[in-house]
């Protein structure tokens, strides 16, 4: 009669898992030494597990979901905003640092420095006040002056520099003096818009698109102060407006005419 085979032995663990498990049983014992040999500090441990659990989206029994939804949703927004508003207020910073240099400049030359250029700063703008003596004669609205000319084609190497979103709006002011003439300038209205387009034109000259240019005379209607000689003047307004497409890729107008 034949013999029953033996069933074969179970294969042992392989050696490394050995060592490996007195691995893992040296690191135990030596990060509780660790531990016993440590000081806790209970406050930074309070610390540690807040902002852990603001990390991992845990919220405290006193709180409601709906005004941690809300207050998430209006600092995304506010966000979201500011990311926007970025490279508006940097063109703008920009331009009205580079020509504030110039203006500086021109203010230090000046003979009358009671008569000095401004820059007055606003959310996505600023303005450049210049008196009207600077560039114009009394009564005059031509620009024959080559220092204004030059300062004008300063001013147009920087507008050059900025992306054509930014508009440029030439302003007209005079004072209440009731300028009369039979010829034209005939009035307030007639030289403060004359002077605004001598301006837009010389800025044309220097090869400044068209399209970026507005002009606007307001006469003595808007006086700037009770002193008379502050009131005359032309103000340069760069500011950003929001609905105007990037046109940086278009054609430019100089272009178009070579």
């Amino acid at each position: 009669m034949a013999k029953k085979k033996c069933p074969d032995c179970p294969k042992c663990l392989p050696g490394w898992l050995v060592q490996f498990g007195d691995l893992m049983s040296l690191l135990l014992t030596f990060f509780i030494l660790l531990l016993s040999m440590a000081v806790m500090d209970k406050k930074k441990v309070e610390e540690y597990f807040d902002i852990m659990k603001k990390a991992m989206g845990f919220l405290d029994k006193t709180s409601d979901v709906r005004e941690q939804t809300d207050q998430h949703s209006n600092n995304q927004s506010n966000s979201d905003s500011s990311d926007n508003m970025t490279a508006a207020e940097e063109g703008i910073e920009q331009a009205s640092n580079e020509i504030k240099e110039i203006v500086e400049i021109a203010n230090d030359t000046a003979a009358d420095q009671s008569q000095v250029m401004q820059i007055t700063k606003g959310k996505n703008e600023f303005v450049l006040d210049i008196p009207s003596t600077i560039m114009f004669k009394p009564g005059e609205y031509r620009i024959n002056d080559a220092a204004s000319k030059r300062f004008i084609a300063k001013i147009a190497r920087v507008i050059r520099t900025m992306p054509q979103t930014f508009a440029i709006e030439v302003i007209g002011h005079t004072d209440n003096g009731a300028y009369k003439n039979k010829d034209i300038p005939r009035d307030d209205w007639d030289l403060s818009a004359l002077r605004s387009v001598e301006v837009v034109k010389e800025l044309i000259k220097n090869r400044i698109e068209p399209g970026q240019l507005k002009v606007s005379a307001y006469g003595s209607y808007h006086p700037k102060s009770e002193v008379a000689s502050d009131n005359r003047r032309v103000e340069i307004r760069f500011f950003s407006e929001n609905n105007q497409s990037d046109i940086l890729n278009e054609e430019n107008f100089f272009d178009r005419l070579e």
